[in-house]
């Protein structure tokens, strides 16, 4: 397909910049709308630089407010409408276990929210989840699973229409008729522009539309059991331990291997100068998670991966449009679970649909009032 241009292309309803998670959800649900969506990714879906790419995420309701619970609750029946529409699975449904600081506000948000969950003293968690090892007591979700990302990036692409995939957006100007998005391809015209870059997005908009995001380039590791090892089984849960720093765990689908992390502890990086060796400290730091949560395997990595987050100042995300523009962005590092959702909402948002994003995510919220 050739690439688009001035020359060739009419004004369009959509153009959908950036197709990692929510680009590509917001391209499926407008699709479904029978939308003229055109989509455009820098470089490739699930690209190394990309904050979507890896092999999976966790899906938990676990959250200290409610309206999180009740949208991710909401998400997963998106999600299995996704994997019936293209014949894969996407939900690999494994328990969850919460602890730590913030265990009494999950546990609260989660009973409000009318989530089914089970609190569990830190004998009880041993003797059912002898792979995970816990020092006081835990919530226990049991409606949690983890996602298979590389699979739902692949069933989300078959349902978005073609990406043009190579071609980078440099400028987005809105008239207050239509969007002209300046590109490595020739310009582009749209009703509405869709902006799901990521970190990236900031760098397109101007002083009015300014987003504060902060881009972090996170480190994760992988694991193996300890040899001859009666702790590391299939049935090793996902855990978080929710605070400062949080720390967590998920099985890798298909695989022995177990993937950890510390949520926001890398440093703030480029988008476009991401180093993806492993960072020592960083690593050392996982070993250490590995070695006080994880008896039944070697604290040892096997392999690592480094992960650009897209954040925010309060962790929540941006989902709102300003004239022509829609911004979908500031996922910080706990927005994929959430994916079909937003999407929704982008789509919503773009040409209008039954449900609006909460107000939460408007991005005046985080704007400096002089």
């Amino acid at each position: 397909m050739p690439a688009y241009s001035a020359r060739m292309a009419p004004v369009h309803d959509v153009v959908i910049v950036g197709a990692g998670l929510l680009g590509l959800s917001a391209a499926r649900a407008l699709t479904a709308q029978g939308r003229d969506v055109v989509l455009l990714e820098q470089a490739a879906i699930g690209h190394d630089g990309a904050g979507s790419k890896g092999s999976c995420r966790i899906f938990r309701l676990g959250y200290p407010e409610p309206d999180y619970v009740s949208a991710a609750a909401r998400t997963r029946g998106e999600w299995h409408e996704l994997e019936a529409q293209a014949g894969r699975v996407i939900l690999h449904p494994t328990p969850h276990l919460t602890f730590g600081p913030q265990l009494a506000e999950v546990h609260d948000a989660m009973r409000r929210a009318g989530a089914a969950c089970e609190l569990l003293s830190a004998a009880a968690t041993a003797e059912r989840f002898p792979g995970i090892r816990v020092d006081g007591p835990a919530l226990l979700e049991t409606e949690s699973a983890v996602i298979a990302a590389d699979q739902a990036l692949a069933a989300l692409a078959a349902a978005s229409g073609p990406v043009q995939a190579g071609v980078r957006v440099t400028s987005v100007t809105d008239d207050g008729r239509r969007v002209t998005l300046g590109t490595t391809a020739g310009e582009l015209t749209a009703r509405v522009a869709v902006l799901t870059a990521g970190p990236w997005t900031a760098g397109l908009l101007g002083p009015a539309l300014a987003v504060p995001l902060r881009p972090t380039l996170e480190q994760v590791a992988y694991l193996e059991p300890a040899a001859a090892s009666q702790t590391a089984s299939p049935g090793t849960p996902i855990f978080i331990c929710y605070g400062d720093p949080s720390p967590y765990g998920l099985p890798v689908p298909g695989s022995d291997r177990y993937k950890i992390g510390v949520h926001h502890s890398g440093p703030v990086v480029n988008p476009d100068a991401q180093d993806e060796s492993p960072d020592p400290g960083l690593v050392a730091r996982l070993t250490e998670v590995a070695s006080r949560y994880l008896p039944g395997y070697r604290p040892e990595p096997v392999a690592t991966e480094r992960c650009v987050y897209d954040n925010t100042p309060d962790e929540d995300f941006v989902v709102d449009r300003i004239g022509n523009v829609v911004l979908g962005c500031g996922t910080s590092g706990h927005g994929f679970k959430f994916g079909p959702l937003l999407g929704t909402w982008l789509a919503t948002l773009a040409c209008g649909g039954p449900e609006l994003p909460p107000q939460r995510f408007r991005l005046g919220r985080l704007r400096t009032r002089p």
